[in-house]
C-alpha cells in the first residue's frame, strides 16, 4: 500500500445498499485509490466465542451461521472479516450459502425485515496469531488493529456481528454521527 493513507468509514458499510449499487468495499477502496476485491473463504454454523454469543444474545452453545472473508486492496490481503448471524435469522437464506450475496449481507437482513437501526463498534490493537499473521503478510512484530461490529434493529434485536482483523499500515478509523433529538429540541 506504500504511504497511501487509508481512511475508513464506517456508514456505508451498515446501511443497506441502494438498487444497483456494487460492492461496498469495492467501492470504498476506488474512492482511495486503490482496487478492493473480497474472496468468501468460509461459511458455517459454528458454535462462536463467548462474545460473539453475548453480543448476539444467543444462549452458550447455540450455533450461529458465520461468514469468513479475506479482504484485499490491489490484491494484497489487508482485512480478515468474520460475520456472525443468528441462526433464527440465517438459515435457510443466501446468509447461509457459500456465496457472494447480491446487495450486500445487510440489504438481505433489510429485505427479510430486519432494518439496522443501532451500531456498535469497538476499535483495539493486538498482537496476531500465527494464522492472521502469515494470511495478512505481517512480521513477527507488527500488530493488527481490530474492530468487531454488532448491528442491531432500532428495537435492540441483534442482527450481526463482525469481527475485523486490519493490516495496520496507514488504516485511520473516522466515526461521524447524527444526534436525533426524540423531543424535536425542547
Amino acid at each position: 500500500m506504500g504511504d497511501r493513507r487509508w481512511l475508513s468509514v464506517s456508514m456505508p458499510y451498515v446501511l443497506p445498499a441502494s438498487a444497483g449499487q456494487g460492492d461496498v468495499w469495492a467501492a470504498d477502496a476506488a474512492q482511495q485509490g486503490g482496487v478492493g476485491t473480497q474472496r468468501l473463504l468460509e461459511v458455517a454454523e459454528i458454535v462462536p466465542v463467548a462474545e460473539v454469543a453475548e453480543a448476539l444474545q444467543v444462549e452458550p452453545g447455540a450455533p450461529v451461521v458465520v461468514r469468513r472473508r479475506l479482504m484485499l486492496l490491489d490484491d494484497r490481503p489487508v482485512e480478515l472479516t468474520d460475520s456472525y448471524y443468528p441462526t433464527s435469522i440465517a438459515r435457510g437464506t443466501a446468509l447461509a450459502e457459500p456465496r457472494k450475496i447480491r446487495g450486500g449481507a445487510v440489504g438481505l437482513l433489510a429485505t427479510l425485515g430486519y432494518e439496522p437501526g443501532l451500531v456498535r463498534e469497538d476499535a483495539y490493537t493486538r498482537m496476531p496469531d500465527e494464522s492472521e499473521r502469515r494470511v495478512l503478510g505481517l512480521s513477527g512484530q507488527e500488530w493488527v488493529l481490530g474492530l468487531t461490529r454488532l448491528l442491531s434493529t432500532r428495537q435492540g434485536v441483534p442482527i450481526e456481528a463482525s469481527v475485523m482483523t486490519m493490516v495496520p499500515h496507514g488504516r485511520r478509523l473516522r466515526y461521524e454521527m447524527t444526534i436525533n433529538d426524540p423531543d424535536g429540541g425542547s
